[in-house]
Order: C-alpha cells, then sequence, then structure tokens
C-alpha cells in the first residue's frame, strides 16, 4: 500500500460502477477516478440538479467517460427500490460504492420513519445492496464497499433502540450508524464466504477529508459559529477530497482486497496514504452482526 495513489487503480475498462452520494465530496471524487480508468459509472444521487451538475462536471474533467445520472434517495425504501430496478437481468455490476451519508444532523426522520442517520447511512445502503445483490454475485470478481468512519469507535450500536427513540444525542447516533456499516460488511462478507461466492466485501474511510458533511448539521440548524468552526478545521486540518476517497479507491480496486478489511488513511487514521484501519472490536462482533441483519431486514422489508 505504501504511497498508493488514483494513478495504480488498475484499468477498469469494462467494468460497471455504482457510487452513491457521487454529487460531491469523495464520491464524485471516487466516480471521477473510476471513470478516468475506463468503468462505467452511475452517479446514485438524491437531487438531480446537483447530480447532473456533477455529471457534467465530469465529463469535462475526463472526456470520453461513460458515465451517467441515477436519481437515489437513501432516506426513501421506494426510491431505493425504484433505482434498484433500472438493473435489468443480464448486466454487470462489478463495483458497488455505498458513499453516501449524514452527519450530526439535528433529530430527523425519513421517508419510512426511520431516524435519519440510521435509515440513510445504514438502511438504506442495506437495502439498495440486497436488491442488486443477484446482479453483483453474477459479476466474477464484484466489491461491495461501504464507507465508514473513525467515529464509529463513539458507540456500539443499541439493538434495542435503532431508531435512537429513548434519546437522541447526534454525535452518538452518527457514530452507531457507522458501526452498523461495519458491522454489515462483517456479516455480509461472511456470508459470500458461506456461499463460496467471490465477491469481497470491504470497508474504507476517508480520515478527516474536506467536504461538505462536516458543515451540513450546523447549517441545518443555523448555528452559525459551529458551521465556522467546522469550515475552519477543513482548512486548517483536512486533507483535500482527493486523498480522502483514495481508501474508497484502494479497497474498490487495488489487488488482494481481503473481505471484510477496513481500509483508512496511514497516518493515525487521520490523513496519508491508505492502510490498513484499527477499528473497534464491536464492529467484529459475529452475533452483534446476525442481530444488526435481522432487524434491517425486518425493517427494510429487503430479505438477501
Amino acid at each position: 500500500m505504501t504511497g498508493w495513489n488514483a494513478s495504480d487503480i488498475p484499468d477498469q475498462s469494462g467494468r460497471t460502477a455504482v457510487v452513491t452520494g457521487a454529487n460531491s465530496g469523495i464520491g464524485y471524487i471516487t466516480a471521477r477516478e473510476l471513470a478516468r480508468k475506463g468503468a462505467r459509472v452511475v452517479l446514485a444521487c438524491r437531487s438531480e440538479a446537483r447530480g447532473t451538475a456533477a455529471l457534467d462536471l465530469l465529463r469535462s474533467e475526463v472526456p470520453g467517460a461513460r458515465a451517467e445520472f441515477g436519481a437515489l434517495d437513501l432516506g426513501d425504501l421506494d426510491s431505493v427500490r425504484k433505482f434498484a430496478g433500472t438493473f435489468s437481468g443480464g448486466e454487470r455490476l462489478d463495483l458497488l460504492i455505498n458513499n453516501a451519508g449524514v452527519m450530526a444532523l439535528p433529530y430527523g426522520r425519513t421517508a419510512d420513519g426511520f431516524e435519519t442517520q440510521f435509515g440513510v447511512n445504514h438502511l438504506g445502503h442495506f437495502a439498495l445492496t440486497g436488491l442488486l445483490l443477484p446482479r453483483i454475485l453474477d459479476t466474477p470478481g464484484a466489491r461491495v464497499v461501504s464507507v465508514s468512519s473513525g467515529f464509529h469507535a463513539l458507540a456500539d450500536i443499541d439493538i434495542a433502540d435503532l431508531n435512537s427513540e429513548r434519546r437522541y444525542r447526534r454525535w452518538i447516533a452518527y457514530g452507531r450508524s457507522k458501526t452498523a456499516n461495519l458491522l454489515f460488511i462483517h456479516e455480509l462478507a461472511r456470508k459470500l464466504a458461506v456461499r463460496g461466492s467471490d465477491v469481497v466485501a470491504a470497508a474504507a474511510h476517508p480520515g478527516y477529508a474536506s467536504t461538505n458533511l462536516q458543515t451540513a448539521g450546523a447549517r441545518m440548524e443555523g448555528r452559525k459559529t459551529a458551521e465556522r468552526v467546522m469550515e475552519l478545521g477543513n482548512r486548517i486540518a483536512a486533507q483535500p477530497a482527493e486523498a480522502g476517497a483514495l481508501p474508497t479507491l484502494y479497497a474498490a480496486t487495488a489487488p488482494g482486497v481481503r473481505p471484510d478489511s477496513f481500509t483508512g488513511p496511514r497516518l493515525m487514521m487521520w490523513r496519508g496514504a491508505p492502510a490498513k484501519s484499527w477499528r473497534a472490536r464491536w464492529t467484529l462482533d459475529d452475533a452483534a452482526g446476525e442481530r444488526l441483519w435481522a432487524a434491517s431486514e425486518q425493517l427494510t422489508g429487503v430479505t438477501y
């Protein structure tokens, strides 16, 4: 992994990738670099205006790119099902990059009544992966990569209160949703191994990357001071989105990536080239993974 960067991405010609939340930040960079290496890329975004603007930008930066926009609102299971339904029988899907996410938002609920962070960050991607899994399983060498965060260390999931109905603390809820991302990959990798599939399920995190994720919650509530502090932190301490996308790109494309691996920046999980990342022990708990999986199937109505 030493010094690994976007130029090391293997040729992706003939491959198809779906990147959620590809309209900005590390999602956009991920989609752009995959397209630069020849992949057909679907930018799966909630906002059509922002998604098509990102598509135009990508095509200007990568002339001849095979890229398209797909409408996907991870906070609405009807939208997830509609998006998944656009993949016809026989169509290959080599890479599913579960990148989209929200962070430290005020309490809210998705269209289906789930707490927003858990609903978007975990349940939406759980449903999407399950609905697309037949295409993934039929594609040799396919991978599923979920983007978690070092903030997963803030909290384990509370299986008895997945929607934070007893008490809502925005950062704890965020940490739980990111733990859920890692537990999902852990359990998916186990199930794929039992099946004897060569599909690789892996996770990554960007470290501290400068994106609009940090300021969204404060902006929604009009907390100007908090928003300015986040903006200052982005300018002073964060690495650029181009660097933040590298762990995801590594997990998605580098040879030899192991199932259930967790890749992040080398330097204190903060910045630098991709490397194996520390993860909390609770993200490797088989029983917790099984419980979360069963609850996720029940909540979404998507069974694998």
